[in-house]
């Protein structure tokens, strides 16, 4: 096991100032260069993809249908109609999980991503652990080559979440399943903070997810992520592509995350260029969150938008 140091705050602030702005090697970006999903297609280096979420009041295997409609070709796994109200968790079986990817493959979608909300640390590590080892063993069953973790908000928990998964890093790397961390509120709402929690659990199987959108959220619209994306040079593998807009009404300011990319105050053509000279030069983007709308035609027709701005994105 690589971390074998003490996860103590101190011994944390302390060797984040070691680390400086170079942080991780840039070169362990997508797992397609490495152990997880070999068979990715060398040309394909943006991986274009939806998540569930935008219809997560759909049990998955419809919204699977609406992002295989909508023209992509990868689908991330999150929200759902379920008794978790997530696709899958650590409570998923390897049965379940195996269900999930074929159904994924039925309609020709790869799967780049699966967010299987939290783990048991506040019982004890050891349960956090088991729960690290039951997600990564249900990606790797769904044949879902990253995990993605919103990290903890609760300080008095903060050190045994890391500590979770950086004695998971090396059996996600053996399963071929990536793990990354996105900018989620609470102690990691930025890239610096993001940046203490990747270089915390110190294995480059641990790397971010950016959430341009999150930025603006959980900075009340006042952090531009075309300023804090340089914060993440050499750490970013995948983007969960949200947008952001903030309205005043009845006098008081609303912040909105579920509008179509492209359509908010995100400059996402600025934070890709930051992003690039970062290192984030391939990799997944996978679309969180669309314009809401009853119509399930409408937000079909959000879908394709989004698909449609991305590819020109990176064109």
């Amino acid at each position: 096991m690589e971390t074998q140091r003490p996860f103590s705050r101190r011994a944390f602030l302390g060797q984040t100032a070691r680390f400086g702005a170079a942080g991780l090697a840039a070169s362990h970006l997508w797992p397609s260069r490495g152990r997880a999903d070999q068979d990715a297609p060398p040309d394909d280096a943006w991986q274009i993809g939806c998540y569930t979420r935008p219809w997560s009041d759909l049990e998955y295997r419809e919204a699977l249908d609406a992002i295989a409609e909508a023209g992509f070709a990868y689908a991330g796994l999150m929200t759902t109609r379920s008794k978790t109200r997530l696709v899958m968790t650590a409570a998923t079986t390897v049965e379940e999980a195996q269900q999930v990817g074929e159904e994924a493959r039925r309609r020709g979608l790869r799967l780049v991503s699966n967010y299987g909300g939290g783990i048991s640390v506040g019982r004890s590590l050891e349960e956090g652990i088991a729960d690290m080892k039951r997600l990564i063993d249900a990606c790797h069953a769904a044949g879902c080559p990253s995990l993605l973790m919103g990290g903890i908000g609760n300080e008095d928990l903060f050190d045994a979440y890391y500590k979770a998964i950086a004695e998971t890093c090396e059996y996600a790397a053996e399963k071929g399943v990536a793990l990354a961390l996105k900018p989620h509120g609470g102690l990691n709402a930025t890239g610096p903070q993001c940046r203490r929690c990747v270089e915390l659990v110190g294995h480059d199987n641990f790397h971010v997810w950016y959430d341009p959108g999150n930025i603006f959220f959980y900075s009340e619209g006042e952090l531009d992520p075309v300023d804090d994306a340089p914060t993440l040079d050499g750490l970013v593998t995948g983007m969960c592509v949200k947008d952001f807009t903030m309205s005043v009404r009845d006098g008081k300011p609303v912040k909105e995350v579920s509008i179509t990319p492209g359509t908010g105050r995100v400059d996402f053509p600025a934070v890709m260029a930051k992003l690039n000279r970062g290192g984030f030069t391939s990799g997944p983007l996978v679309v969180e969150t669309l314009a809401r709308s009853d119509d399930p035609k409408v937000v079909l027709a959000e879908a394709r938008k989004a698909r449609t701005f991305l590819e020109q994105l990176v064109r």
